[in-house]
C-alpha cells in the first residue's frame, strides 16, 4: 500500500474510533449550545448536562445518546482521513523548504514518530490551512450532524435530512462555515504546534523503547495539546452551533449571532458546553492521534 493509502486508512480508523466512542459528548454539547439565551436556563451547567442525559435516556434508551452517529461518521471518517492525510502530505512538502524544516540535532528514534518535522511556524500554517480546506468540503455534513444531535429538528433518516438541507440552497449547506473556520484554523494550528512540541520534549525526557510507550507519549501529548487549543477556540464553536441549528432571524449571520449571545448571556454565553467539548477533544485527540500514528508505525514494519 502506498504512503497516501496508509495515511488514508489510518485516518479513517482514527475518525471511526473517536466518533463511535465519543458521540454522547457531541450530542450533549449540541443540546447545551442550541438553547436561546432569552429562555430560562438551569442554575448550573452540570445539572443541565445530567438532566439532558436523563431526558434522552428516558425517551430513547441509552442508544439515544448516540443519536447523530451516522452523520457524524459520514463527516468524521472521510474528514479525519482527508485531514490527516492532507496534513501529512503538506508537512512533507513543507519539510523540503529551509524556511519550515526543523533541523534535527539528535539521532532519530524509530519509536518516536513517523511524521515530518517542521518549525512551529510551519506546523501552525500547515494545521490551519488543511483544517479550513477540509472543513469547507465537509461543511454540509457538519450542518447535518449538528441538526441531528439537536432536538429541534425531527429528521427521520440521513438521506431525507440531507435532501431537506440541500433543497434550501448552497447558503444552507455552507451555514456556519465562517464560525467553523475561525474555530478550526487557530485550533488546528495551535494543536499541531503544541502536539509536536510536547511530544518532542516528552520523547527527550523519556525516550520510547517500544511501540506501546510511543503510543502513550502520543496520547498524552495529543490530550494536552487538545485541551489548550480547545479552550482558546471554544467561543467560535458556540457561535457555529447556534448559526447551524437556530432558525430565528437573530441567529442568521456570524456577527448578528455574536450580538445576540452577548446581549442575552454576556461572556458566559460563549462558553456553553465548554466542559463537554474539552472532555471530548482531550479524549478524541488522545485516541485519534495514537491510532493514526500507531497504525502508520505498524504498517511500515510489515
Amino acid at each position: 500500500m502506498s504512503n497516501v493509502g496508509q495515511q488514508l486508512l489510518s485516518g479513517a480508523l482514527s475518525g471511526f474510533a473517536t466518533t463511535v466512542c465519543l458521540q454522547p459528548f457531541d450530542l450533549l454539547k449540541t443540546r447545551m449550545q442550541q438553547g436561546d439565551g432569552a429562555m430560562k436556563l438551569p442554575s448550573t451547567r452540570s445539572s443541565f448536562i445530567l438532566g439532558t442525559a436523563r431526558e434522552v435516556i428516558s425517551e430513547n434508551g441509552f442508544k439515544g445518546l448516540w443519536r447523530g452517529t451516522i452523520p457524524s461518521l459520514a463527516r468524521n471518517v472521510p474528514g479525519v482521513a482527508m485531514y490527516m492525510t492532507s496534513l501529512t502530505q503538506l508537512r512533507t512538502l513543507m519539510a523540503r523548504s529551509p524556511y519550515f524544516a526543523r533541523i534535527r540535532t539528535d539521532a532519530a528514534n524509530k519509536n518516536e514518530s513517523v511524521l515530518p518535522k517542521l518549525t512551529s511556524q510551519g506546523n501552525l500554517l500547515a494545521g490551519a490551512t488543511t483544517r479550513v480546506a477540509v472543513g469547507f468540503l465537509l461543511n454540509p455534513f457538519s450542518v447535518l450532524k449538528a441538526r441531528f444531535e439537536s432536538n429541534i429538528y425531527a429528521y427521520q433518516s440521513f438521506s431525507g435530512a440531507m435532501l431537506s438541507i440541500a433543497r434550501q440552497g448552497p447558503s444552507e449547506l455552507l451555514r456556519g462555515f465562517l464560525a467553523s473556520s475561525l474555530r478550526d484554523a487557530p485550533y488546528a494550528g495551535l494543536f499541531i504546534v503544541f502536539y509536536e512540541g510536547i511530544k518532542r520534549e516528552a520523547s527527550h525526557l523519556v525516550p520510547a523503547t517500544s511501540s506501546s510507550e510511543a503510543a502513550l507519549i502520543h496520547s498524552m501529548s495529543a490530550a494536552s495539546a487538545g485541551a489548550i487549543a480547545t479552550l482558546a477556540t471554544h467561543p467560535f464553536d458556540v457561535i457555529k452551533t447556534k448559526v447551524q441549528v437556530r432558525s430565528e432571524q437573530r441567529y442568521h449571520g456570524f456577527f448578528r449571532t455574536i450580538h445576540t449571545i452577548w446581549k442575552q448571556r454576556g461572556a458566559a454565553g460563549f462558553f456553553d458546553g465548554a466542559s463537554l467539548r474539552m472532555s471530548r477533544k482531550v479524549l478524541s485527540s488522545a485516541i485519534g492521534w495514537a491510532v493514526y500514528e500507531g497504525v502508520l508505525m505498524f504498517m511500515r514494519t510489515l
